[in-house]
């Protein structure tokens, strides 16, 4: 009796299981669709219907899962900035302890190809254009971008040995040079690359550090 009893409990755990992992493969088809289609259509053209057609699921399916378009397209966006702030932190951690080499990775991450190409451009552009209207964009959008910001002005203060309000400005300053970067490469239609733009940026920043040009432009511009 006890051993079928235990074969019972596998049985049902079993579908239990299978069915998570279904749901699980599910929400991330439609993420990935949702993407597809804001990369191909824009973010307002973008609808359940086309997500539906991307995704080979069905309207009610994402309904099921997600709620509501918008929902949806907040988890795009969470997992756009999740992604990145996996890269940067990567990138810090393998950095050490020098200050100059930390803003350099910083710096680095955000031209890596994994999060400066022509659809992840279009996907953090699309969103940033609508997070003004929309609370739940600019909610998501915030909570990730403060980390990125207090991490940035800590290095910038180490490498400084300033005011905190300087490392704050200089840290914002530096953060503005890269998103406005990004615009460039993403309206370029091709013409600036993510290394043209890290070429830039490492162009600027050695000249806000100047007793650390050298250390700065090689650590920068490593191959």
């Amino acid at each position: 009796m006890a051993t079928a009893g235990r074969r019972a409990t596998i049985a049902a755990a079993r579908p239990r299981k299978e069915r998570a992992e279904n749901a699980a493969m599910r929400r991330r088809q439609l993420v990935a669709a949702a993407a597809r289609s804001i990369v191909e259509n824009g973010l307002a053209r973008t609808t359940l219907a086309t997500v539906s057609a991307a995704s080979g699921l069905s309207q009610g399916v994402a309904v099921f899962y997600f709620g509501t378009k918008e929902q949806l397209f907040a988890e795009v966006l969470r997992q756009q900035y999740e992604a990145y702030q996996t890269l940067w932190r990567t990138a810090l951690a393998g950095a050490g302890s020098q200050p100059a080499e930390q803003l350099a990775a910083l710096i680095r991450a955000d031209f890596d190809p994994s999060v400066c190409n022509a659809d992840a451009l279009a996907i953090w552009h699309a969103f940033w254009g609508e997070a003004s209207a929309r609370p739940l964009y600019a909610e998501i959008s915030e909570h990730f971008d403060n980390e990125r910001a207090e991490t940035m002005r800590a290095v910038c203060a180490r490498l400084l040995g300033a005011s905190e309000r300087s490392a704050a400005e200089i840290g914002a300053g530096i953060d503005a040079l890269t998103d406005g970067l990004w615009l460039r490469i993403h309206l370029s239609n091709g013409a600036l690359s993510a290394a043209d733009g890290l070429k830039l940026a490492a162009d600027f920043v050695v000249t806000v550090f100047p007793q650390h040009t050298d250390h700065l432009a090689a650590a920068l511009l490593r191959t």
